[in-house]
């Protein structure tokens, strides 16, 4: 049997599985805060026929070797940690990070994920959390007589809400970021949240503003870093590919059937 068939369809296999993820991508060009993913692929094994070097007479060596692929495979997907644009809202709890660094939230079972999406909420135990009720860690808690609509964040990250007869604004707490060496190590488990890998290496925690962390926009959405442009550019070249495959797979089939007609 040809190896072409089997070439033709790992190709396609691959460009398959490109296809998907520049569809997630396109689906989540309004979801606050998310990073693209990219599909990056490998070569397969070859068949070696004549090495490199061997010997070809007495005297002289082979110059090239005669080898055959074996077809390509996904070998990662890498997500694009690229700033997204910000946009403001003007809602007293929502922010945004303008450079480095995630914000850290207490999950149901005691650990820890992050994340960029920005669009938290004030619970009814005046708690700051996510859209799923995470809390956000350190913990932020407004006082029962605060004056919502005076509720800020500035750009380092210290929270402050204006308490009734008081004329100074009082601290309610800090915000801290936390970056990776390898933020493309992170584990994506939805919901805008990643988990901590040995392959992001351990958080390095610090106040926004400083040590290379981002600054906090208060009142500001991070918006999706996905183009559509070049997600639409990247849909096509992936259409085209997997079309060149098939056709490897279509010219196989119609030379074995050649072959199979020699006998008439």
């Amino acid at each position: 049997m040809m190896r072409s068939l089997w070439t033709g369809a790992s190709g396609m296999n691959s460009q398959q599985y490109n296809i998907d993820t520049i569809a997630n991508n396109l689906a989540n060009v309004n979801t606050t805060g998310y990073k693209p993913m990219r599909a990056e692929f490998e070569d397969l094994l070859y068949q070696t026929q004549q090495l490199a070097g061997s010997p070809a007479t007495d005297e002289t060596v082979r110059p090239l070797a005669t080898q055959v692929g074996h077809g390509s495979k996904v070998a990662a997907t890498q997500r694009m940690f690229k700033q997204g644009s910000l946009q403001a809202t003007g809602n007293v709890s929502d922010l945004a990070i303008d450079g480095e660094g995630f914000l850290r939230v207490m999950m149901q079972d005691g650990t820890y994920s992050y994340t960029r999406d920005g669009s938290l909420k004030i619970d009814a135990d005046a708690q700051l959390v996510t859209s799923q009720g995470y809390r956000v860690a350190p913990e932020i808690i407004l006082p029962e007589e605060a004056i919502l609509d005076s509720f800020t964040i500035s750009t380092t990250g210290e929270a402050s809400v204006r308490l009734p007869n008081i004329p100074d604004p009082v601290v309610v707490g800090q915000l801290e970021l936390y970056r990776f060496v390898n933020p493309a190590g992170l584990s994506s488990i939805g919901e805008n949240l990643f988990k901590e890998t040995p392959a992001s290496g351990e958080f390095i925690a610090g106040q926004p503003g400083r040590d290379g962390m981002g600054r906090i926009q208060h009142k500001f959405l991070e918006m999706s870093a996905v183009s559509s442009i070049e997600e639409m550019v990247s849909l096509i070249v992936a259409q085209r590919a997997y079309e060149f495959n098939s056709k490897t797979i279509q010219t196989s089939d119609n030379m074995l059937g050649t072959a199979v007609q020699l006998k008439r």
